[in-house]
């Protein structure tokens, strides 16, 4: 009995791997294409398939940014946002999507937003850190003016 259980075991654990290997598989997959949909500005086409491989990896933040970027060229600030939101939300360390974040509020002149996110977006950048000197001049020109 002990014998049958262990291999009914080691089937099922063979399924559930062989499943997410294969879901992994397609999910690569998925994003690479539409990466490259992306990249030659297919967007409808790119968008596409990044929503697929969302189905399939749920938690994959470069997709959410990928959506980010396409609902901007599209002027759907609202998906724009969600997505921006959700990938900082998957990966809070993620500076191109805090970039674009802060440019939308900036583009909203919502200045205590851009302040503090600035403040994050500083301590996390590597490669976009040179991005802090426009957002600084860009916060001052929004600055709130003291009414005295």
């Amino acid at each position: 009995m002990k014998n049958i259980n262990n291999k009914k075991f080691i089937l099922m654990f063979s399924f559930i791997s062989i499943f997410f290997i294969n879901n992994n598989a397609i999910s690569e997959s998925f994003f690479d294409e539409a990466k490259q949909k992306f990249d030659q500005k297919k967007y409808d086409d790119s968008k596409f398939l990044f929503q697929r491989n969302i189905v399939y990896n749920p938690k994959n933040a470069e997709s959410y940014l990928y959506l980010a970027k396409i609902y901007k060229s599209e002027e759907n600030e609202k998906e724009e946002l969600k997505n921006l939101n959700t990938t900082l939300l998957l990966d809070p360390k993620n500076e191109e999507a805090m970039h674009l974040l802060i440019n939308y509020e900036l583009k909203k002149s919502n200045y205590s937003k851009v302040k503090e996110l600035k403040e994050n977006f500083s301590m996390i950048c590597q490669k976009l850190c040179k991005e802090i000197n426009t957002i600084e001049k860009s916060l001052s020109d929004i600055e709130p003016k003291n009414g005295s």
